[in-house]
């Protein structure tokens, strides 16, 4: 199985410090990579990967001012659908814009939906959901007007979050600093409850961290330490007594609430969005209704046990349950697609009573079985890449504009030597053209 993965362009993949969608892509990707899987990592150029990388963009362009983001979009995108035949199976974690690239393929693509940055983007998902398939990343996520082929958690690696038994002394708020995230709430919580409160997290919206958080932010009972990367995030998250995760919008997964719980650590949510999907309240967090509640719930947090958080993650929340949930996903779809084939595809293009005309594409590398056929002819055009085709003891090699006959009960096979899809359109003439008209002496993929 070979896998287009096309990740955003506003971070590396993997992040260095934040970057939740590219995390999950690199998670995903190496895991499946771990599995066995071929995969293809379309992500910015200094990106990491042990599978194979492809870029068009050399830098990340929330690091690099001097890249124009749509500019550098538009390329990176038209990149994957240029090599679509390629692969059996394009995952977009790009959001909508790959949506109107998906007409021009024949590849299944597959989005995953990291949750719904406005309403005015809606559209695009409606007028390509009968032709491609959705991921949710949280049954709460899911939109009323949209049709989903499965609901995939987000998962991490447990191997980035040690265990921490002991609890610590203060209070953590890790996430981007922006009103829906709730800096505010959670700096009241620890006023309120005489805890000193520790932030994490990107400054995203840079007149409400001016306005109302750095005001607070005295060193000792409030202290901002910027963007936390994968290096130190551990240790902060281990050592917090809670995470406060005072939400003011549908939150769509909470990577930072996983990984908190990965740690040890217990979670004080409002329940919004996927949270109550997320945390089991009086097991691995409390799930509250606004700050009262909250500061409450903070003098109750000896009562949870920290190994309850981390089984939690283990059970339901590792890069492996959501790689194995992808994999049979796409093995899924793939078993769905009627034309599909381990070398390639095919697109029926006319039947009649005396023939049949078909467009093959053959990926780099494969080969159809060696077969004969008893009650039909072929007739193999080339289109574009190169084929060398073997009709009994003959190897001819064609190129585009170049054509073959096999006559009716001629041994053949086509293989695609090249580095590019081969695109042929056969012509079938005789009775019959039904598949279990292929007679496999020899295959690749143990069919014969």
């Amino acid at each position: 199985m070979k896998i287009a993965m096309l990740s955003p362009l506003s971070w590396r993949t993997p992040p260095r410090h934040y970057g939740p969608w590219e995390n999950v892509v690199s998670l995903l990707t190496e895991q499946l990579v771990a599995m066995g899987v071929d995969v293809t990592l379309f992500a910015t150029g200094d990106s990491l990967t042990r599978g194979k990388l492809a870029w068009v963009c050399e830098r990340p362009y929330s690091e690099d001012p001097s890249i124009d983001p749509k500019v550098w979009e538009c390329l990176h995108i038209a990149e994957v659908f240029r090599r679509a035949d390629e692969f059996d199976l394009i995952h977009n974690q790009f959001d909508f814009l790959p949506l109107s690239y998906s007409g021009f393929t024949h590849t299944p693509l597959v989005t995953t939906i990291h949750g719904f940055s406005s309403p005015s983007i809606l559209p695009v998902y409606k007028k390509y959901n009968d032709s491609t398939d959705y991921v949710a990343i949280s049954q709460a996520d899911k939109h009323r007007e949209l049709d989903y082929i499965a609901t995939i958690h987000h998962g991490i690696d447990l191997a980035q979050f040690p265990y921490r038994e002991d609890a610590g002394d203060y209070l953590l708020f890790f996430g981007r600093i922006h009103p829906h995230k709730g800096v505010v709430d959670a700096i009241e919580v620890a006023r309120r409850t005489g805890m000193r409160l520790v932030i994490a997290g990107i400054v995203q919206d840079e007149a409400y961290f001016q306005e109302q958080v750095e005001p607070h932010i005295d060193g000792s009972t409030v202290e901002y330490i910027g963007s936390v990367g994968p290096e130190k995030r551990q240790e902060v998250l281990g050592g917090a007594l809670a995470l406060l995760h005072l939400i003011h919008f549908d939150e769509p997964f909470g990577l930072s609430v996983v990984e908190s719980m990965a740690c040890g650590t217990p979670v004080i949510a409002f329940g919004r969005g996927s949270m109550p999907e997320i945390i089991d309240d009086g097991v691995s967090g409390f799930i509250v209704a606004d700050v009262a509640d909250a500061v409450q719930a903070v003098g109750r947090i000896g009562t949870l046990d920290r190994r309850a958080c981390r089984d939690a993650v283990e059970q339901r929340f590792t890069c492996q349950h959501m790689a194995r949930a992808y994999l049979d996903l796409y093995q899924r779809i793939l078993d769905q697609r009627e034309n599909h084939r381990p070398w390639g595809h095919y697109e029926d293009l006319l039947e009649r009573d005396d023939h049949k005309i078909k467009e093959i594409i053959v990926k780099p590398g494969e080969r159809l079985s060696l077969q004969k056929h008893q009650r039909r002819a072929e007739h193999w055009t080339v289109v574009s890449g190169e084929a060398l085709v073997t009709v009994g003891d003959q190897e001819i090699p064609l190129k585009p504009g170049q054509s073959v006959d096999i006559p009716m009960g001629a041994v053949h096979r086509i293989k695609n030597p090249g580095d590019i899809p081969l695109v042929l359109v056969e012509v079938q003439m005789g009775d019959y053209f039904g598949e279990d008209d292929i007679i496999r002496l020899e295959d690749d993929y143990d069919r014969s």
